[in-house]
């Protein structure tokens, strides 16, 4: 059984929806890009019960209201979603969980408020975004930002509506690593139902605008919250490393941190299953997150 929760905000409302005991440990879930809450529908039922788990929307996602109109989403916005909603819940110290982008947010809130979070659990995420590694790609990134957000303004569409079974299909056809089970779980959510069809809650501005940072800097916001850290990468997912191209100097360097230093003092499990391995198989991940969540110690090896 969950609650439904709602946060006010300036422009409206963040909503979210919780499990578990209020006395309990306070541990906040944050879902990965165009996802909602509803991505931890399978895994939370699964962790320790005396637990008290808020999976929040972020603003533009899931039930949460969208940002006011010219109002671009940064990716700093998400990490001010997340203070928003502690601050709301009275949390002066708790566990992050966060999935893809919801990890990347996590980090962020993590490396800016480190003493805040006693403990923070990554799913498909290292903890950042990884930014364009040249210079001409990050400028193009940034100025594709502003461009999409305009031209949205000019066109003002009208949201598409559709079948449930064409949402379904759509959903699934852009997130290759969804079963058709969890992508209907996560369009319960995501979707709200018209005369005309469903139609997608999202709001269409939603970018993902990244948080530039070198490989050095990576590194040593990771120490920095180090022996605290459990992260879980899927065999068919985004992150494993061996996988990933070599050429790429990021990912290179990276792999040879976690080598060198960064496997001594954080927890990487590598577990088989697609990006979305929480939600489509959470039994996979479940036993590594609760032993993590109920070690006295998070230093302690899994």
């Amino acid at each position: 059984m969950f609650s439904e929760l709602k946060f006010p905000v300036p422009w409206g409302h963040v909503a979210a929806k919780a499990w578990g005991p209020l006395e309990g440990h306070p541990v906040l879930c944050l879902h990965g890009w165009l996802d909602n809450a509803n991505t931890f529908d399978k895994l939370i039922p699964l962790l320790p019960r005396d637990c008290y788990y808020v999976a929040m929307d972020f603003s533009g996602h899931g039930l949460s209201s969208h940002r006011p109109a010219g109002s671009p989403y940064h990716f700093l916005d998400y990490v001010s979603d997340v203070r928003r909603v502690v601050a709301a819940l009275q949390w002066r110290r708790f566990t992050l969980m966060g999935h893809s982008m919801g990890g990347a947010v996590a980090g962020m809130f993590c490396f800016l408020y480190p003493e805040m979070v006693d403990k923070l659990i990554l799913l498909e995420s290292l903890g950042f975004l990884l930014a364009p590694e040249d210079t001409d790609a990050w400028l193009k990134s940034k100025r594709m930002v502003i461009d999409r957000l305009l031209s949205l303004e000019a066109k003002q569409q009208t949201p598409k509506a559709r079948s449930p079974k064409a949402a379904l299909q759509r959903l699934l056809e852009a997130n290759t690593h969804l079963t058709a089970e969890g992508g209907a779980i996560l369009l319960q959510r995501g979707a709200t139902e018209t005369p005309a069809g469903l139609v997608y809650n999202r709001d269409m501005r939603v970018h993902t605008n990244r948080e530039s940072f070198t490989v050095e800097q990576c590194v040593k916001l990771l120490l920095k919250i180090q022996d605290r850290v459990l992260i879980i990468v899927a065999q068919d997912g985004l992150l494993v490393l061996h996988k990933l191209d070599s050429r790429n100097y990021f990912v290179k360097a990276l792999r040879e941190a976690f080598e060198s230093t960064l496997k001594e003092h954080i927890q990487l499990v590598e577990v088989p299953g697609s990006h979305f391995v929480h939600l489509n198989k959470p039994e996979v991940v479940s036993g590594f997150i609760s032993d993590f969540l109920t070690a006295q110690n998070a230093r302690a090896r899994l």
